[in-house]
């Protein structure tokens, strides 16, 4: 009870910090855009206007041989020289701020492949080869990947119904023009050697999240296989998973710092504008939460009828905790112990709860196609429907095995964007108001674990009035 205490308090400062440090560069932010940056603002400006002046004009003149199409073009190209000259001398001058965000996702990268691995490893291992067990666990995991579907798909609906990032107008890279995004429309083949890894550590060694997941599905059910002998590797990496935890706590330490630069460099570049469009991505997205509440409960609620009403009642404070430190992990003492309290037998909560926090993030799926996407629209990159839904697959199986760790969900996004060509930059755009975001699908992610230990409760009969 004290470690739980001393976290939540951790947690409590961390989101002060996280928040002092992100009001903190917006204003430095603006005070960069308004002097320090001014002058590269405003011959950016001036070449985009120029630009846009010279290919109105250029679509006039149907004689592409003319003298005055050459010189359009030579304009033009001029032009574009010019831009990218300035975006790069601005760029230079904002350095040590970006440099801060930058650090701060390395390291976040750094520790997706051991901490997914040692988590889902666990997870899977605890599964064990009983009878009972396999039976709890096949409908744990029906419900597990149902909940994960519906809530990526209403993830998915919702961007492409608001559109958040229609509305930004972000300067991309040079790089970020060729989007080669017809490359996400993989072959069978070309998704099969993606899925399954020729070398587990190769896999590890370039954050091939997807077959990570795979090698750690091998394990974790081969651990679970070999009985006594198998309880001391389960054990161990038990163990381990601490240890990444800790690691990661350590490197949410530093995302104050993080903020604060991610903030100043975006808003030293944009000004006080975007945080019209963040306004809207927030507002947005809490609705969509809203929706998934609803959905959720709906389905409880076939279940339990009016006792719903209850349920809602008893988490209330687990759900508190989870918003106010922007994890769903440290409420967990306290769930475990209202939904036993609620009605729910402890062989079910105790199997069913844990497993939820590798698998069974509700409010953390939904954030994940909505960022994502979100990402995609604002470099204006344009996603068929058939490439969203594959996007939303990928999502499903690379996000399992991720622990109800703050802000996990950058890693799965991160690993996300590459596999789909969409510029990691976009990072950035989510760093400055990924806490806020944070606090809400943490407390999503608790509603959603609880529905599922109850529904399954009451299938196995396992839930007292």
């Amino acid at each position: 009870m004290v470690d739980t205490h001393t976290s939540s308090k951790k947690g409590n400062k961390l989101t002060l910090y996280i928040i002092i440090g992100l009001f903190f560069g917006i204003g430095v932010g603006f005070w960069l855009n308004s002097s320090y940056v001014n002058e590269e603002n405003k011959k950016i400006a001036a070449t985009e206007v120029a630009a846009k002046a010279i290919q109105t004009q250029l679509k006039t003149i149907t004689d592409t041989t003319s003298s005055a199409y050459t010189d359009l073009s030579a304009q033009a190209k001029e032009l574009s020289k010019t831009k990218s000259a300035t975006l790069e001398a601005r760029d230079k001058k904002l350095e040590p701020f970006s440099l801060l965000a930058d650090i701060f996702i390395r390291l976040i990268k750094m520790i997706v492949a051991p901490l997914v691995f040692s988590t889902l490893v666990v997870g899977v291992a605890k599964l064990g080869d009983i009878k009972t067990v396999g039976r709890i666990g096949g409908k744990t995991l029906l419900w597990f990947f149902s909940a994960s579907f519906v809530s990526l798909l209403l993830g998915m609906m919702l961007v492409n119904f608001f559109k958040p990032g229609m509305a930004m107008h972000l300067p991309l890279p040079d790089v970020a023009t060729d989007t080669g995004i017809k490359k996400a429309a993989l072959t069978l083949k070309e998704f099969l050697y993606h899925v399954f890894p020729a070398s587990a550590i190769d896999a590890m060694a370039k954050n091939e999240i997807l077959q990570i997941v795979v090698f750690s599905l091998f394990f974790g059910v081969a651990t679970a296989s070999i009985g006594e002998r198998g309880e001391i590797v389960i054990r161990a990496f038990d163990a381990i998973s601490h240890v990444i935890l800790k690691i990661t706590g350590y490197v949410m330490n530093l995302a104050p710092v993080a903020v604060f630069g991610a903030m100043a460099a975006i808003i030293a570049k944009q000004g006080l504008g975007i945080l019209t469009t963040y306004s809207i991505f927030i507002g947005e997205f809490y609705s969509g939460l809203l929706l998934l509440w609803i959905v959720l409960l709906l389905a409880c609620s076939a279940f339990i009828k009016r006792r719903v009403f209850h349920l809602l009642q008893r988490i209330k404070e687990p759900i508190l905790l989870a918003f106010s430190t922007s994890s769903s992990e440290a409420a967990f003492p306290k769930t475990l112990m209202e939904l036993e309290r609620f009605g729910c037998q402890n062989r079910i909560v105790s199997f069913v709860l844990p497993l939820g926090y590798s698998f069974n993030l509700d409010g953390s799926m939904m954030y994940m196609t909505f960022a994502s996407l979100f990402i995609a629209q604002s470099y204006g990159i344009h996603l068929d429907f058939a490439t969203q839904m594959s996007m939303l697959l990928v999502l499903m199986l690379t996000s399992k095995g991720i622990a109800g760790v703050p802000r996990a969900s950058l890693v799965v996004i991160a690993g996300t964007l590459a596999t789909f060509n969409i510029p990691e930059a976009g990072l950035a755009l989510l760093l400055g108001i990924d806490p806020l975001l944070d606090m809400g699908r943490s407390a999503t992610n608790v509603v959603g674990n609880s529905v599922a230990t109850v529904v399954v409760s009451k299938w196995e009969k396992a839930l007292e009035h």
